[in-house]
């Protein structure tokens, strides 16, 4: 049985799961997945090695550990789960820069962002690609990218529009800063 971690929404191998699309996925009003050792991890997650190393050696992130990264993480950048894989290296060091509370506030305020695509500009289709988006890009550059959104984007304007600018927004910063909002299978 998995201890519930303080922060679930930032896994302790380094995937932001608050960003996640399964994180979004309802199920009988419920979110689908809780987040790394969250509430009811074990019944979504029963067998997690990299979260049971975690806790057997009293961590709460891989980073911390002496031997990371080990084995378990072979491989790791070369695909995509639900969520990308591609930022965990760099997002865990960028939280032992900043300090693991900047970081987590930062992730906060991404997920609110991507609260507000999946809220306002999701026709449906959307939900991966705002996830990967809002996961890939830098956060100045997804505040640009929704200003430019809010800016061409009346309240009236019909969801299936909305969605469309949203994404041809994003398509275009992601082109310029040389990301690809796609994922690697």
């Amino acid at each position: 049985m998995y201890k519930q971690r303080a922060y679930p929404l930032f896994s302790a191998c380094g995937l932001n799961c608050g960003l996640c699309p399964n994180f979004y996925a309802h199920t009988t009003g419920k979110f689908r997945c809780p987040g790394c050792a969250g509430e009811g991890f074990a019944q979504a997650h029963p067998s997690c090695g990299i979260l049971s190393c975690c806790q057997r050696k009293s961590i709460e992130f891989c980073s911390e550990c002496e031997e990371f990264p080990c084995g378990k993480y072979d491989g790791w950048g070369d695909s995509d789960s639900f969520i990308t894989h591609r930022n965990v290296f760099s997002d865990i060091e960028k939280a032992k820069q900043v300090g693991m509370n900047a970081y987590i506030e930062e992730q906060k305020e991404r997920i609110e962002i991507l609260s507000e695509l999946l809220n306002g500009y999701n026709d449906g289709r959307r939900k991966s690609f705002f996830c990967l988006a809002v996961n890939l890009l830098e956060l100045q550059d997804i505040k640009d990218a929704m200003e430019k959104i809010n800016t061409a984007v009346a309240t009236e304007t019909p969801l299936k529009e909305k969605a469309k600018a949203a994404v041809a927004a994003f398509m275009q910063i992601a082109a310029q800063k040389g990301v690809s909002l796609k994922k690697r299978k």
